[in-house]
């Protein structure tokens, strides 16, 4: 069996690289927001919706999962649920992430599950090539939305959705970003604790106090007509937060009567607020680069903006080193 992965797992890599060089000299690069009709995934799988919504809906969140793992939590029920945003070139990154900190078996005793959340992409050889990469690993959930930055909330509140819908029994959740390392002793161990009563309705992350930018030529720019109010809610950073699994849910139906942002972790604390839950500040959980020193990287959760490249360094590094102290 190991054989056979390991084969699939070379030719998954082959094909990557062929496509993808393709792509780069025969199409253009462009982005996508909203709906579009795009050449469809060959196997579509169950699409589950919400009831019990009492008015009607202003974002119904309607999108079929293309992708689904639903019996990722069936055997066990998970300590902590990954949901990692990723895109679909990225390849080289979700692998590192598996061979690395996001290994589901890291933890003897600890039941964690790893997922990649993925929009559909426009170009038909990307969406087979994700395809192919779900059959080998099965760690990858896609809804039909385009894949795109202005969609980045759709993709964390299809995250909330799968939770809440196929592993509503983990104890906790954390929401990243495929370029982040993550300290896992420090977040099992130091932070959630599994000898100690789960917590609920719970939130952290680092905590922004922030308001909207008004200027058109920023990547968060938001416009008066879409948030009038000088100042936003509390919220985490997106590069990395931790929730338990009982937020998924809440947050998941508050979106669904709450005006959609496309500034996913503001969106994310606005629903936070209509909910009445504060998120904690934790200064673990870093949303910037850092240069490598194993001291410096014990004392965190998270870093952001690490490469492949890095991450198996880091890796590697701090798991050969365990036994010194600093």
């Amino acid at each position: 069996m190991a054989s056979k992965v390991s084969c699939l797992y070379v030719l998954t890599v082959v094909c990557w690289a062929s496509a993808l060089w393709y792509l780069s000299i025969t199409r253009p690069t462009s982005s996508y927001t909203g709906h579009r009709q795009v050449s469809s995934i060959s196997i579509a799988r169950k699409n589950v919706s919400f009831g019990n919504i009492r008015t009607r809906p202003i974002n119904p969140h309607s999108f079929e999962f293309i992708i689904n793992e639903p019996n990722k939590c069936e055997k066990s029920i998970p300590f902590l649920v990954i949901l990692i945003s990723t895109t679909h070139k990225e390849f080289d990154a979700r692998q590192a992430i598996r061979e690395t900190w996001g290994d589901e078996n890291n933890f003897k005793g600890i039941k964690i599950a790893t997922l990649f959340l993925l929009g559909k992409n426009a170009d038909p050889v990307l969406n087979q090539m994700v395809e192919q990469e779900s059959q080998i690993f099965h760690d990858i959930i896609v809804e039909d939305f385009i894949d795109s930055y202005h969609n980045l909330t759709l993709k964390t509140l299809m995250g909330m959705r799968w939770v809440a819908t196929f592993c509503s029994k983990a104890k906790y959740v954390m929401k990243t970003d495929s370029d982040i390392f993550v300290n896992m002793d420090n977040l099992i161990y130091k932070l959630l604790k599994p000898n100690t009563k789960p917590r609920r309705r719970y939130f952290t992350g680092y905590v922004i106090n922030g308001g909207p930018i008004r200027d058109v030529r920023s990547k968060w720019y938001m416009p008066r007509d879409l948030y009038p109010d000088s100042n936003y809610p509390p919220f985490c950073s997106g590069t990395g937060y931790i929730f338990s699994a009982d937020v998924a849910e809440l947050i998941y139906k508050t979106s669904l009567h709450t005006r959609l942002l496309h500034l996913e972790d503001v969106y994310v604390g606005l629903c936070l607020r209509k909910l009445g839950i504060h998120p904690f500040q934790n200064s673990g959980f870093n949303h910037w680069k850092m240069a490598y020193s194993l001291c410096r990287y014990r004392r965190v959760i998270t870093v952001h903006q690490i490469s492949p490249e890095e991450m198996h360094r880091i890796w590697n590094d701090m798991s050969s080193k365990k036994h010194l102290r600093c």
